[in-house]
C-alpha cells in the first residue's frame, strides 16, 4: 500500500508505473443531458486556506475550446450497463481488495490492515464497486443513483472510451465546478453553508470519530442531491473525488472535488480550486468520476 501524504483524502496502491490499455469506443458519444461550456475563466487560487504544495495557484486566465461535460458523476446503474456490455473487471476486482472507511465496517468484521497516517482507511478484501463496504455489502436499489466508487483511473477511462467520451481535463472540470462565478471558493459562492443550508455532502462533526450526518448522508449521496450551480453541475464539491485526465506528477493522476469524508479540520480540499492525486490503479470508497467530450 502507498502511504502518500494525501492518504487522508484517498489512499492508494503503491505506484506500479503501468496503466491499462484503453479499448476503442463502442458508442457514438451522445451529448444528451450534457452541459456545453468553453471560453475564458480564472483558474486556480491563492486562498490562504489552500495548499500551495498542491500547485493550486497561481491564478491564471485559461481559454478553453468548447466541450461537453456530464452534470453528474457516473452512477452505479450506468457503470453496471458498461460492465454488462463489456465484461470489464475493475482494478479492485483484479487485486481482490480496495480501501473502505473503517466506520462502515460492522463491529464483528475480520481484522483489517490500515494506513499508518490515516488509520480510518482499511484494506478490505472483497471490496469493489458491487460491494462498497466489503463482501457483506451490495448495491441495493437505493444506491443505483449514487456515484460508482472503488473505480480506478484505468476503470474510469475504460468506461469513458466505451461511452464515446473521455475524462475531463482539470481546467474543464474547474470551469464547470465554478458555475460562472469568478474566484469563489465553492460552486455556489464563498459561504460553506449558504443561508444556513447544506449545499454538499461532506463530514459533519468531529473527524474521524463522529459524523452527525446533518447534511443528510453518512456515505455517498445520490448524484442529483443538492442544488446545481450556475452551469447546472451537481456535486462538484463533496460526495466523491473525481478522476481527471491529467497527471498530477510522474506516477499519479489528478482527482478533484473532495468527498463525503472531507472536513475543514484536516482536509479542506472540497474547494473548487483544490487538487489531490492517486495512482492510476488505486480505488477507494470515495473516488468516482464523470465524463466529458469535445464539442
Amino acid at each position: 500500500m502507498n502511504e502518500h501524504d494525501h492518504a487522508c483524502c484517498a489512499p492508494g496502491r503503491a505506484p506500479s508505473g503501468a496503466e491499462a490499455a484503453i479499448p476503442a469506443s463502442a458508442n457514438d458519444g451522445s451529448t444528451d443531458g450534457m452541459v456545453r461550456l468553453g471560453g475564458s475563466f480564472l483558474m486556480g487560487t491563492e486562498d490562504p486556506d489552500g495548499f500551495p504544495q498542491d500547485r493550486e495557484g497561481p491564478v491564471r486566465e485559461i481559454d478553453l475550446p468548447p466541450f461537453w461535460i456530464d452534470p453528474v458523476a457516473v452512477t452505479n446503474a450506468r457503470f453496471a450497463e458498461f460492465v454488462d456490455a463489456t465484461g470489464h473487471r475493475t482494478d479492485a476486482e483484479k487485486a481482490g481488495w480496495s480501501f473502505v472507511f473503517a466506520a462502515f465496517l460492522p463491529a464483528d468484521f475480520e481484522p483489517t490492515r490500515g494506513i499508518a497516517n490515516a488509520p480510518w482507511w482499511r484494506q478490505v478484501f472483497g471490496a469493489d464497486w458491487r460491494h462498497p463496504e466489503g463482501p457483506h455489502s451490495d448495491l441495493d436499489d437505493d444506491r443505483l443513483d449514487h456515484p460508482v466508487v472503488h473505480v480506478s483511473w484505468n476503470d474510469a477511462k475504460a468506461f469513458a472510451a466505451w461511452a464515446g467520451a473521455r475524462l475531463p481535463h482539470e481546467a474543464e472540470w474547474e470551469m464547470a465546478a465554478r458555475g460562472g462565478l469568478e474566484q469563489a471558493r465553492f460552486p455556489w459562492g464563498d459561504e460553506l453553508e449558504p443561508g444556513g443550508r447544506h449545499a454538499m455532502n461532506v463530514w459533519q462533526g468531529t473527524f474521524p470519530s463522529q459524523n452527525t450526518g446533518d447534511d443528510g448522508w453518512l456515505g455517498t449521496a445520490p448524484v442529483t442531491e443538492y442544488e446545481p450551480n450556475g452551469h447546472g453541475m451537481l456535486n462538484m464539491s463533496g460526495n466523491v473525488w473525481e478522476w481527471c485526465a491529467e497527471r498530477f506528477d510522474r506516477q499519479t493522476r489528478a482527482i478533484r472535488g473532495g468527498s463525503y469524508l472531507c472536513h475543514a479540520s484536516y482536509c479542506n480540499r472540497y474547494r473548487v480550486a483544490a487538487r489531490s492525486f492517486n495512482t492510476p490503479d488505486s480505488s477507494t470508497g470515495n473516488m468516482g468520476f464523470r465524463v466529458a467530450r469535445d464539442a
